[in-house]
């Protein structure tokens, strides 16, 4: 039952990385502006913020299983709805809509994979759901650079829709089970944890700042990659290959025997090092214009993602019980979200160039990585 979850974060981050190497050049080819494009690109993650929260409480109320059906059919629908787009305020607003709906599914998700897990072997067990995310981030961008190329970006978000749709079917076949019948009548009685108490605990604090800088780095990776690309003179094809660079370098980490470090190294230590380290590459990679060198910035940006991303959730789950697992873990997507409008709609507020928007993020998370090493030693 397991695996199927995973399936389920898999498609849910396959959804999201799609969306990567198409999204800007389908908002600039309906006549946005670079401001507006940031803002399309950021808006699904800012309506996706709301959902991730309202996905939480509904998670520890009700427990995962209508939230992940609801949220997968959902989602299908408003990716079909791209097909009806002619112009850029439209295309805003199904952004919103998507994101919105898409929002539900990974707390939801990521919660009962978080509670069927062992302590024990919690870092081994986020590495695997980051595996999925890695696959997910490989195959996605990938796919969708090829297609969009030879095909349509609303093509490749109606292909999208239809997986989403077929899961959301065997979803209801495969996730209504005994073991899930159970997590939902224990998580009635959901524990009486405010929103203060949550933001009280430092361990959530420091995963929700890893979760925010994370996603911030990838939001300026998704409005800047493909503008530098076709500046470069190649095609979303390159684009797509070069966001699924990191992925692959990620999931090899995730999957080899080397993530049993995280189960061996205090999360904030590789927390620490995973976010220095994709700093140190957002800035090479502002710099490089041989192809040949940013593949290997986006393999070391995919190291540092690699470390980041499972300690960050060893933070989440060392400091919460499983009756507030849920909001906790809404909360650390909506940090997420956040992070990716923050990050594509300063880049574009601001004018940027593509060199410009990456040192800005290299520094910053240079920055906090040597700030949350400093704060840890206190």
């Amino acid at each position: 039952m397991r695996l199927f979850v995973y399936t389920i974060i898999f498609f849910s981050f396959f959804d999201l990385f799609t969306q990567l190497p198409i999204m800007s050049p389908f908002a600039i080819s309906l006549g946005a502006t670079p401001f507006l494009t940031g803002l399309v690109v950021g808006m699904y993650s800012l309506s996706n913020t709301f959902g991730n929260i309202i996905s939480g409480f509904l998670t520890d109320k009700k427990g995962p299983f209508y939230i992940l059906i609801f949220g997968l059919f959902a989602t299908s629908i408003s990716l079909f709805l791209y097909q009806l787009v002619m112009e850029p305020m439209g295309l805003l607003l199904v952004r919103f809509i998507h994101g919105l709906v898409a929002g539900f599914i990974v707390p939801a998700a990521f919660t009962y994979s978080a509670n069927q897990t062992a302590s024990e072997k919690r870092g081994k067990g986020v590495a695997l759901s980051g595996a999925f995310v890695g696959l997910a981030a490989i195959v996605g961008p990938a796919m969708s650079g090829i297609l969009a190329s030879k095909q349509s970006e609303v093509f490749v978000l109606g292909i999208t829709g239809s997986i989403m749709l077929i899961l959301s079917v065997l979803s209801i076949f495969f996730l209504k089970s005994v073991s899930i019948i159970k997590q939902i009548e224990g998580n009635k009685g959901t524990s009486s944890v405010t929103i203060i108490d949550l933001f009280r605990k430092n361990g959530l604090v420091k995963a929700y700042s890893g979760a925010f800088f994370l996603m911030f780095s990838q939001g300026v990776l998704a409005y800047m990659l493909p503008l530098k690309v076709l500046h470069l003179g190649f095609d979303s094809k390159t684009s797509g290959i070069l966001l699924s660079t990191f992925g692959f370098v990620a999931i090899l980490i995730f999957v080899l025997p080397i993530n049993r470090i995280f189960d061996r190294v205090k999360p904030i230590k590789t927390l620490a090092f995973g976010m220095g380290l994709m700093g140190v590459s957002m800035l090479l990679l502002g710099q490089m214009e041989n192809l040949q060198w940013m593949y290997i910035c986006m393999g070391s940006y995919g190291i540092g993602f690699a470390f980041l991303f499972p300690s960050i959730n060893s933070l989440l789950i060392d400091t919460t019980e499983p009756t507030y697992r849920g909001k906790a873990y809404g909360y650390f997507y909506a940090f997420f979200s956040i992070g990716v409008v923050v990050g594509s709609s300063i880049t574009g507020l601001l004018a940027l160039t593509a060199k410009g928007g990456f040192f800005l993020t290299g520094v910053i998370l240079i920055l906090v990585s040597f700030s949350s090493l400093a704060n840890s030693k206190k």
